[in-house]
This record gives structure tokens, C-alpha cells and sequence, in this order.
């Protein structure tokens, strides 16, 4: 296992890789952080048969995920990776898209014993991880450093497959594009964020802002930002 890769020549969106990895129809499908429910959507839309129960703990996120009527397969809840309200081998598939990052340090193997008592026999854990790398990843530490976490994220994977709870099926590296359209576009979306606190002054900002405008085109900002995707089976 790698926590990065030297190059990376596969760009494509996210939901072509989970899509070429796993079949998901007729199958009980687990997101952990599933956020503002964007790919739980895509999930719960592209195929058949398919259950899903959508966790976050942002209570923001989750009671706006409680207002969506138009997904009756998906059962939104409140808890975390670390405490899942489910039953033992009751998942085919775990999904948990650029969040194990984001669970406390001292409870990250915590949940992933427990996302390997949720899943069935062979079920699959599909671990998605920005890689510490980037123009992206540059602008983004410039107020929010996540190197020590996204290290004990990767870490705390590689440990589980080492102790042989996990088995590595596969280990991919892609690069995912993010478009914006101006800075507003930005702000709103990487730092005014329910789930942060990403306090800056006005030095600060001005330095977040005029490293993002140094990226600026015809049509906004664009990035290519590293992914890795570690598929484990228990």
C-alpha cells in the first residue's frame, strides 16, 4: 500500500471509479459522511435495488439531508463511523468518500472494527482519501493543514489489512477535477463550511484569496485534486 503516487494519469470523476470497482444493485449500501448527500444521490439513482443508509455528523448537514423527499431507498441518520446503527453483517458495501480523515484520531481503528462487523462476509469497504498533494492541497493548507490526519487515515488502513482484518483488493490513484467559477465560489464551499471552523484574519484571507486568483482562466479556477481509493474486503 501506498499513501501517494509518483503520477497520477487517470482524471475522471469519482462515480467512474466506485462504478468500474463494485456492482451495487440489490445490495445494502453504507455511506459514512455522506455530507450534503451529493453522491449518496447518484448512488441511490444509478441502479436497482438499491438500499442505502446515508450517515453524517454534522447536524447541519443532516437535518437539511432530512428535508430530501425524493429519494425513498435512502435512510439518513446522525452518528458517526465510530458507533453504526446497524446490525452485525447487515452491509454488502461501506462507503466512506474523503471522511475517515475527518474522524478523531483515537477512534479511527475503532471504526473501522466497526465497519468490518457491519459488512457481510465479503462484503467491501470502498476508503476514499485526498492525497497530501496539489495546487489544490496547497491552497487548501494554507488555513486548514490536514497532513497529520490525512497520514493517519492512510496509517490506520494499512494497519487494519497488515492485522488481516481487511483484505486489499485494490489500491487506485485518479485525480478528480474541481472547477469554480470565483473566489465566492470557493469561500462557500471550502470554508464556510458547517463542519469547520476555519477562522482566518484579514491577512490570511487575503493570502488564501490572491493564491486562488493566481489559478484564475477565462472561466474560473480549475484543479486536478489526487485521490486515493483503497477497496478492502472483509
Amino acid at each position: 500500500m501506498k499513501i501517494s503516487a509518483k503520477q497520477v494519469e487517470i482524471n475522471c470523476l469519482e462515480s467512474e471509479v466506485y462504478g468500474r470497482l463494485l456492482s451495487l444493485d440489490s445490495s445494502h449500501i453504507l455511506e459514512l459522511g455522506c455530507g450534503s448527500a451529493d453522491i449518496t444521490r447518484d448512488i441511490a439513482t444509478s441502479g436497482i435495488n438499491r438500499r442505502i443508509t446515508a450517515l453524517e455528523v454534522d447536524e447541519i448537514a443532516h437535518q437539511k439531508n432530512l428535508q430530501i423527499t425524493d429519494l425513498p431507498n435512502v435512510t439518513f441518520g446522525l452518528s458517526g463511523a465510530q458507533d453504526i446503527p446497524l446490525a452485525d453483517e447487515s452491509v454488502d458495501v461501506v462507503f466512506m468518500f474523503k471522511s475517515l480523515h475527518h474522524v478523531p484520531l483515537d477512534l479511527m481503528e475503532v471504526s473501522m472494527q466497526e465497519i468490518n462487523r457491519v459488512l457481510k462476509p465479503g462484503g467491501l469497504a470502498y476508503i476514499s482519501e485526498p492525497v497530501f498533494a496539489g495546487e489544490f492541497n496547497e491552497l487548501l493548507r494554507l488555513f486548514h493543514d490536514e497532513q497529520v490526519v490525512r497520514e493517519a487515515a492512510f496509517n490506520t488502513v494499512k494497519k487494519v489489512v497488515d492485522e488481516g482484518l481487511f483484505s486489499l483488493v485494490d489500491e487506485v490513484f485518479f485525480n478528480t477535477p474541481l472547477h469554480y467559477e470565483n473566489f465566492a465560489a470557493f469561500e462557500n464551499d471550502s470554508i464556510k463550511v458547517t463542519y469547520g471552523d476555519y477562522r482566518m484574519d484579514y491577512d490570511l484571507f487575503n493570502r488564501v484569496k490572491d493564491q486562488f486568483e493566481q489559478h484564475m482562466g477565462d472561466d474560473g479556477v480549475h484543479f486536478l485534486h489526487p485521490i486515493r481509493v483503497d477497496l478492502l474486503q472483509k
